[in-house]
């Protein structure tokens, strides 16, 4: 379970994961080895499960952006298909959902040519029966940082426990 200072230091690097290390102690008014000490465990813990960079999709000619829902023949359960989805490249995203269609998808592609290829990667694996793509027009809205405000820590439980 992490405490406040942990999620004070995962909102920091959130937002500059370039940060360094003095700087972020400075921040925090730690010493730098406690929060070296810190940020080493969130990463062994999981917490953090890796530092990238973010690219501009359009920079790189990677013009379009599409959602699909697919529909499978996988068990109940089982998200072999899935996986196989994952695997192809343009692919960004695959999540596993309920309702009518097995799988959510985010992908990026330089044109309809590239969507069209695309398509045919995911229609070409074994029990893929259906899907329903949606070409984004414009994004209003994009990132991975984790709104925190609501994160599970030690101090909440102990707040919802005095509070019950």
């Amino acid at each position: 379970m992490i405490d406040d200072i942990d999620l004070e230091i995962l909102n920091i690097i959130q937002n500059n994961g370039k940060i360094a290390n003095a700087e972020l102690a400075r921040r925090l008014g730690m010493a730098p080895s406690g929060v070296l000490e810190r940020v080493k465990k969130l990463e062994k813990d999981g917490v953090i499960v890796g530092y990238e960079v973010r690219l501009d999709p359009k920079a790189v000619g990677l013009a379009l952006t599409i959602f699909m829902h697919l529909k499978t023949a996988d068990a109940v359960g089982c998200t072999a298909i899935g996986r196989e989805v994952a695997k192809i490249d343009g692919i960004q995203e695959v999540h596993w959902i309920a309702g009518e269609y097995n799988y959510l998808i985010k992908a990026r592609v330089n044109s309809t040519d590239g969507l069209t290829a695309l398509m045919k990667s995911i229609g070409a694996i074994p029990g893929v029966q259906d899907s329903r793509t949606t070409l984004v027009l414009g994004t209003l809205k994009e990132e991975q940082r984790l709104d925190t405000a609501f994160a599970e820590t030690k101090q909440n439980q102990k707040k919802l426990k005095k509070d019950t």
